[in-house]
């Protein structure tokens, strides 16, 4: 039989008060909790290492036990560690009162703050925790061991999903690994920064035959070159050129849902706003209705006037008192 050095195990010192014992194994165990590990038997086999570890030094009196033994085997090596080591007299006596502890579920959220389920080691605890103790354990179980363990729902697990903004609008989809699953995680309409998209039993394993956690998407939108979002409503600039903001006249306006052809009346000044009902995004909740689109004119100037262009509007500005 192996020496277990729990200290060791839980990364402090021998002379570590309950505090920073508790604080240790809190750290560890939500590092190698098997619901954040799925399937991983390295991780496992940690959890049950600083589980044990836990038990054995957290309790003032196997604490106690434990300590005269390290020092009386420590010794023993120092000496040359000839022959077997004498476990015998360590042993606990059958029905000594060497009891493994177990732990309540609301000791268990009070330590860990809630934070999802609880798997036993239902193999039990070592030979050498055994001898010192009593009993072959069942780590930190829930009302007597794995047997009694009460179900309990799965890990919920969140992941971030930056979508583009046309993509919001049509929704879409992204290919996801949890563990060892591989989901096609849906990704509907209307989305924006901020929402949260919820998909049932796609989290987690459940304990004991409890249910699967959640997994959640936490979306962000990314910034588009030629929109600007404001709720379920867009905004976009309207270049128009001279001529056609003066006389009036039919532009082209590409939107998320393709193309739709807006009048421009003469006259129109820049900074003028055109609303598009029903050409913004589509509502989250309601997918089949949508914001509005809102289009600001910007005037542009032609760069290829001929000199005779130029000469008329000259005169026209004269006229106009404009210039002399």
């Amino acid at each position: 039989m192996d020496f277990k050095d729990y200290y060791e195990s839980l990364g402090v010192s021998p002379d570590a008060d309950e505090k920073v014992i508790k604080k240790a194994y809190q750290k560890l165990a939500k590092k190698y909790h098997p619901d954040v590990n799925p399937g991983d038997k390295t991780a496992e086999a940690k959890f049950k290492e600083i589980s044990e570890a836990y038990q054995a030094i957290s309790d003032p009196e196997k604490r106690r036990k434990y300590d005269e033994l390290r020092q009386d085997y420590q010794q023993w090596k120092n000496r040359g560690g000839r022959g077997d080591y004498d476990w015998g007299r360590w042993q606990a006596s059958p029905g000594g009162g060497q009891r493994t502890y177990t732990m309540t579920p609301e000791e268990f959220e009070e330590m860990f703050g809630g934070s999802g389920g609880f798997h036993g080691s239902g193999d039990g605890f070592s030979d050498f925790f055994s001898t010192l103790f009593g009993g072959r354990g069942h780590g930190f179980g829930f009302g007597g061991g794995s047997a009694g363990m009460r179900s309990r729902a799965g890990q919920d697990i969140e992941v971030d999903v930056q979508v583009t903004l046309e993509e919001a609008y049509h929704g879409t989809s992204r290919m996801l690994r949890t563990g060892e699953k591989q989901i096609k995680a849906n990704i509907p309409r209307g989305v924006r920064t901020g929402s949260k998209v919820r998909l049932a039993g796609q989290g987690g394993p459940g304990i004991s035959g409890g249910p699967a956690g959640n997994l959640y998407l936490n979306i962000t939108v990314s910034p588009d070159t030629r929109f600007t979002r404001e709720g379920d409503d867009l905004k976009v600039d309207l270049p128009v050129d001279f001529y056609r903001a003066i006389t009036g006249g039919e532009v082209k306006i590409r939107t998320l849902g393709g193309e739709v052809r807006l009048k421009i009346p003469p006259l129109s000044q820049s900074g003028k706003k055109f609303r598009l009902k029903g050409k913004g995004m589509p509502k989250l909740e309601q997918p089949s209705q949508f914001g509005d689109l809102f289009a600001e004119l910007s005037l542009v100037l032609p760069s290829d006037l001929s000199r005779e262009e130029i000469n008329t509007l000259q005169d026209l500005a004269r006229k106009r008192g404009i210039v002399e």
